[in-house]
């Protein structure tokens, strides 16, 4: 069964997908493990031997696949850190530890805290 709708989500990668007026160029492979690979779809090439699915030079057994999905970029290389920058504790409005216990600014060792400050929050390193 597996196989069939990976056949089938295969020729379907062989046409550019669009939704919302963004076009959907890569075809990710997210396995049991939270590792992502993405390859672009104009060279898209799935391969089936026995249990293992081959894309390009990578291989990944059928059961180790978590999910299969259409994405704009390329996600393999993606931290999900948008920049990093230095701050100072002074524009926080609460500062939590990891376990969700609110800390005072006197309370911050080094570590990593969860800063909410006005417009958003973050994850921040003190050394």
């Amino acid at each position: 069964m597996r196989k069939l709708l990976l056949s089938l989500m295969a020729m379907m990668a062989m046409l550019t997908v669009q939704a919302n007026d963004k076009s959907y160029t890569y075809l990710t492979f997210e396995t049991t493990d939270g590792a992502k690979s993405s390859v672009e779809m104009a060279s898209l090439k799935l391969t089936f031997i026995g249990t293992t699915l081959i894309i390009g030079t990578e291989s990944y057994p059928i059961s180790n696949l978590k999910k299969v999905y259409f994405s704009a970029s390329d996600e393999s290389s993606s931290t999900g850190i948008e920049s990093v920058k230095t701050a100072t504790i002074n524009d926080s409005v609460a500062i939590y530890d990891l376990q969700g216990h609110q800390v005072t600014k006197g309370q911050v060792k080094r570590g990593i805290y969860i800063v909410k400050a006005k417009d958003r929050t973050y994850k921040m390193v003190f050394r």
